[in-house]
């Protein structure tokens, strides 16, 4: 328990957490043990020895993507002083807080009925790293039997034995004569490491077995009634709109939501589908970010699995990844999640070495011209790799972790003379409130943290120059891929600043330039002639300090325009970057393709929701934009100057290496 990475987040009414047994521990006020499993008999029978209240702690209802004995940490937990959820023997405090539930106001029920529905939408449940997939294509009557591992503490905790599982089988048969009957059965049990009780209904007529691992959403889409003894899967039913019979008596029996065959003296009130939930998810759990190690909402919470489902499903599978520093190929399998198999392959002339399953992955700057047509001619999917938009503390030419990537499977997002799927998502996606509502309070976060893609601090505070009109132009490394792919008539930096004065002869020009042309290792610096065209040179100023200050951004394609619209600056773009052509900046060229007219709120949804992939760099496990705003708050908090291996490798790489 002291080992789970939310542990005090949601227990911030304690301060000390020591092990019992332990001479600190002498001094505890409360013990507290894993609900009321067996292993957490020694304490409970300490702290009722001692006179010591007991606190049950437990997974909560929406734990995590992946299972907790694989190492994946939960996201939520029960907190409970009085017994525990799945006891129906005796009170616990999540069936105080549904029989109080008459006091609950109007908008936390309005809360819980948007959250169900997001639920819904998502297709989440406890765990969320299952399959899921459409069952059946006919649409013949069938009927759920959940079957459990034997000696599961919430059977005896619904007051129930194990001969009430071919009871409900029995009744269930009886009750739907003209239904087939699914029987789901752990994947444990149809291996034989786990004892259950209605394996042998894959032998009886009009049943079938259900041992792999699926979505429950995958399950409950095919049926029409569900029978339980004490599952989650039932509260998931009633979400669903099934019709729910409980043969125990788990925390959503009782309240006349469901066809109960045991009584519960203790629970005589109905209530709503809303209100059951608004105490089991918004009051009963306690929620907590275990990449950040903050506390959370159920909210925050359901996003960031809905996040990490999303793009595990997406990127699942064999992939073949070729082209890249032994450096990246430490830290590229974990951006592809869990559920894919990496392999590396030598040569930079794909498909000789891939085999016919994989998808091949490359650095989509070093993507050579006939690659394309040789996946293709071999039947290879081509998918490009390259950085995130708020990508780490420090430059990725100083070999500084990336926390975001981005893999594309049409194009790359910089690209404009193709269609790529952050294109695609800004011209088809249908942003829904809740993901609008998401993307603002994301943009809202990033101006107020003050926070960018690389997230250098300056070296000097800067002043706004005298004038009506100051104009921030960007540098960029001018050999860059995006330059050669997403520029027409201006390529370098002194042809844009000379574009910008032009067109702008009575402005004050602030010229940025690139960072990593300052560190020498990319080639972009401006000769003497152009050095004349901008009135102040500010490379050891913050960039955020600079968008504040300056009334327009002008740039080739810079991620700087990008942020200045998050500030609300006017940006005028002199190639077609992936925020130009959708109507909220000023462009010098037009894309026929993008033919959407968008909001920020959409712009943001689509680049730094739906499109990258985000990983904790702790526990190199996918996250999601709101995770990564936090770290980088965390880290930059920690962050000092470069340390001496940084510009030893700056040294080693500009002697040895050389610009590019």
């Amino acid at each position: 328990m002291r080992a789970l990475p939310i542990l005090r987040a949601c227990l911030p009414e304690f301060e000390h957490f020591p092990v019992l047994g332990s001479w600190a521990a002498r001094r505890a006020g409360v013990i507290a043990g894993w609900g009321l499993k067996p292993s957490s008999r020694k304490a409970r029978d300490h702290a009722e020895a001692q006179g010591l209240p007991y606190l049950a702690v437990e997974d909560g209802f929406l734990r995590s993507w992946g299972l907790g004995v694989e190492g994946h940490p939960p996201h939520s937990l029960i907190v409970d002083s009085v017994g525990i959820y799945y006891d129906a023997s005796r009170p616990s405090e999540l069936e105080q807080l549904i029989q109080a539930a008459d006091d609950f106001p109007a908008d936390e029920l309005e809360r819980a009925s948007r959250g169900m529905q997001r639920l819904r939408e998502l297709r989440l449940s406890k765990y969320n790293h299952a399959p899921d997939r459409q069952l059946f294509s006919d649409q013949r009557p069938r009927v759920l039997i959940v079957d459990q591992t034997a000696g599961d503490a919430s059977i005896q905790g619904a007051l129930a034995a194990a001969e009430d599982f071919q009871c409900m089988l029995d009744r269930a048969r009886d009750e739907h004569p003209d239904a087939e009957i699914l029987v789901k059965v752990h994947p444990d049990v149809i291996a034989g490491k786990k004892a259950g009780h209605l394996l042998h209904a894959g032998e009886i007529p009009g049943c079938r077995l259900i041992g792999e691992v699926l979505n429950p959403w995958s399950l409950l889409d095919a049926v029409e009634c569900v029978h339980v003894v004490s599952s989650q899967l039932g509260f998931e039913a009633l979400m669903a709109g099934k019709r729910v019979v409980c043969h125990g008596v788990p925390f959503y029996a009782g309240w006349g939501l469901t066809d109960d065959r045991k009584p519960c003296a203790r629970r005589n009130l109905p209530r709503s589908l809303e209100q059951v939930f608004a105490a089991a998810y918004l009051r009963y759990a306690r929620y907590a970010n275990p990449y950040t190690g903050l506390a959370t909402d159920f909210e925050e919470a359901l996003e960031l699995i809905g996040d990490q489902t999303r793009q595990q499903q997406r990127l699942a599978g064999d992939w073949a990844v070729y082209g890249l520093s032994s450096w990246k190929r430490g830290f590229v399998g974990d951006f592809l999640g869990a559920l894919s198999r990496v392999r590396h392959i030598a040569h930079d002339q794909p498909p000789q070495d891939a085999e016919g399953h994989e998808r091949i992955l490359c650095w989509a700057s070093r993507l050579d011209d006939g690659a394309e047509q040789r996946c293709q001619h071999a039947g290879h999917d081509l998918w490009r790799m390259e950085d995130g938009f708020l990508r780490s503390i420090g430059l990725g030419v100083d070999l500084a972790r990336p926390l975001s990537l981005v893999v594309d499977s049409l194009g790359i997002h910089y690209d404009a003379h193709r269609e790529s799927e952050l294109e695609r998502l800004l011209n088809e996606a249908e942003f829904s409130p809740a993901l609008l509502e998401r993307a603002a309070g994301l943009q809202q976060r990033l101006v107020a943290l003050r926070l960018s893609k690389y997230n250098l601090p300056g070296r000097r505070p800067c002043q706004r120059p005298q004038g009506d009109r100051v104009l921030l132009v960007t540098g960029q490394v001018e050999t860059d891929a995006s330059i050669a792919n997403g520029t027409f008539d201006i390529r370098t930096n002194g042809d844009l600043l000379a574009a910008v004065r032009e067109a702008n002869p009575n402005a004050r020009i602030l010229y940025k330039p690139h960072p990593d042309v300052l560190t020498g290792a990319r080639i972009g610096a401006l000769d003497a002639a152009h050095e004349r065209l901008h009135d102040e040179q500010v490379s050891d100023v913050d960039i955020a300090d600079l968008l504040d200050m300056v009334d327009e951004v002008h740039t080739m394609g810079s991620l700087a325009g990008f942020e200045g619209l998050l500030r609300g600056k006017h940006v005028v773009t002199y190639g077609m970057p992936f925020y130009a052509g959708w109507g909220l900046t000023e462009d010098r060229h037009h894309c026929p393709r993008r033919r959407r007219t968008l909001e920020l709120d959409a712009l943001v949804a689509a680049t730094l929701i739906l499109y990258p992939l985000y990983v904790d760099p702790g526990s190199r496990r996918l996250c999601n934009a709101e995770t990564v705003v936090t770290l980088l708050e965390q880290q930059r908090n920690q962050y000092h100057r470069p340390a001496w291996w940084t510009h030893l490798y700056r040294w080693y790489r500009n002697t040895f290496i050389g610009k590019h």
